[in-house]
């Protein structure tokens, strides 16, 4: 008997414990929390802030942050460690809480990986929650993330024509247009096409971004000047004024920017300075008066050349997909199984990083976030594989990339930053198996994704792109 009232005494003992430190947590948790909403941030914002501000999102996704005393325990300090840098590897709060608590609009990005965890329900953790109950978020909390997602891309991301069902999808329909000054576009049009640009007079933009093979050269990583091959796979330029930088690393702010790059490039056009091509376009005198008409002035430097090239890459817009046409309201536009396909690329978990009109292009992302991508492709790795990390040289961004855009996926063979990947099928599992929980998804559910992802087609200067066009 004795005995049993020890082992009862123990376990009493170890419930009132336990008991006080869930008690000292939840006081620590909401002592330390984010602030909270500013009185000018609307209710719905105010309220999703407080839902993140009760889970503690920040303990595992805000790099500077006060932590619980468990932390410095041994072997929990460890797990916990862990779970710290996984979480600030997948996803960074900060922006989120401080668009909260101001007012700001949240990125597009930010919102889509956001609903994909809540819609999941794959967070909090539940070994976190054993100790921090209160962080368990309810259906009316999860509604509540919910509807501030819905309000900010109503607000600020739906594109003009979206049937009102679609207004807070993850995705939008590409847009028709974006303002541009014509001028700027007609000689933006003849540099993309004009060889001067580079030192042998070979090579133009075109060569590795031809419009006739939806924006890119097929090729596992680009040809350049005397046949050099480059260390990475050539992106689309087709819908690349939607991304918010450019190249894979995102070491190029705008397309102006990115216009410059391969110019200079001595694996690309192989030009060793702007004075030179500025001379070699100078040679004809059509295009001091473009640049006149174009800018007011007949100079030819760096920013003109590169200025008239970006207005023109903003024309390189394909709407009108089939899948943009499902978006405006015709629901006739997709058969049953690319519905189911588009349904199944959100709820694995695709549009978390693939969002926007663009369906991509608005963050960057680990590849390999849910499993060692670069130990299964095997081979040495490269300079182009550190992705972001050539960029900032801050760990966290190592082998970190800007998520390509899926428009026309199904014409922008070879895949990932390497070409690795051969077909949209082998793209599919391997993006399920290395950046997303499901891992192994069926040979059913990815010919779905398949097909949904091949309604993605649109059409440039009214013709749907094709590899013959």
């Amino acid at each position: 008997m004795s005995v049993r009232k020890a082992i009862l005494g123990l376990m009493a003992a170890g419930g009132v414990a336990y008991g006080g430190v869930v008690a000292y947590l939840t006081h620590f948790d909401h002592e330390t929390a984010p602030a909270p909403a500013s009185a000018d941030v609307d209710a719905v914002s105010a309220t999703a802030l407080n839902v993140i501000r009760e889970a503690r999102c920040d303990y595992c996704h805000a790099a500077k942050v006060e932590l619980p005393f468990y932390f410095k325990v041994p072997v929990a300090n460890q797990l916990m460690s862990s779970d710290r840098e996984q979480g600030l590897r997948h996803f960074r709060v900060e922006p989120v809480i401080e668009a909260l608590q101001t007012g700001k609009v949240p990125g597009e990005e930010a919102l889509a990986r956001i609903e994909e965890v809540v819609r999941q329900n794959r967070m909090p953790p539940s070994l976190y929650l054993l100790m921090h109950w209160h962080a368990h978020m309810s259906a009316a909390q999860r509604d509540a993330v919910l509807a501030w997602i819905a309000q900010e891309r109503r607000e600020h991301y739906m594109t003009p024509g979206v049937a009102e069902r679609f207004a807070a999808e993850p995705v939008q329909p590409v847009p028709e247009s974006i303002p541009v000054d014509a001028n700027k576009v007609a000689l933006g049009q003849r540099l993309f096409f004009e060889k001067k640009l580079s030192e042998n007079g070979e090579l133009n933009c075109a060569s590795c971004h031809s419009l006739q093979h939806a924006g890119m050269d097929g090729l596992v990583t680009a040809t350049g000047i005397y046949g050099q091959k480059g260390p990475i796979n050539d992106p689309t330029v087709f819908n690349a004024a939607l991304n918010k930088s450019q190249f894979w690393n995102g070491r190029a702010a705008t397309l102006a920017d990115q216009a410059a790059g391969p110019v200079m490039n001595p694996l690309e056009m192989g030009s060793h300075d702007w004075g030179s091509v500025a001379d070699r376009l100078r040679s004809d005198p059509t295009y001091v008066a473009d640049f006149q008409t174009a800018f007011g002035s007949p100079d030819i430097n760096q920013d003109t050349i590169t200025a008239a090239i970006a207005e023109f890459e903003k024309t390189l817009l394909t709407p009108d997909s089939r899948f943009d046409q499902y978006l405006k309201g015709d629901d006739t536009a997709l058969n049953t199984q690319e519905k189911h396909g588009y349904e199944l690329f959100k709820s694995i978990g695709c549009s978390g990083c693939h969002t926007g009109a663009s369906m991509g292009g608005q963050a960057f992302e680990v590849m390999g976030l849910e499993g060692n991508y670069f130990a299964a492709r095997g081979g040495a790795l490269t300079d182009a594989d550190k992705g972001r990390f050539t960029v900032t040289h801050q760990q966290q961004d190592m082998e970190r990339f800007k998520v390509p855009n899926l428009r026309n996926v199904a014409l922008t063979a070879p895949y990932f930053h390497d070409g690795s990947v051969k077909t949209l099928d082998g793209a599919v599992r391997d993006m399920a198996r290395y950046q997303t929980p499901d891992h192994d998804i069926s040979d059913q559910d990815v010919a779905d994704i398949v097909a949904f992802l091949n309604t993605l087609t649109g059409k440039y200067q009214g013709q749907t792109l094709t590899l013959e066009q």
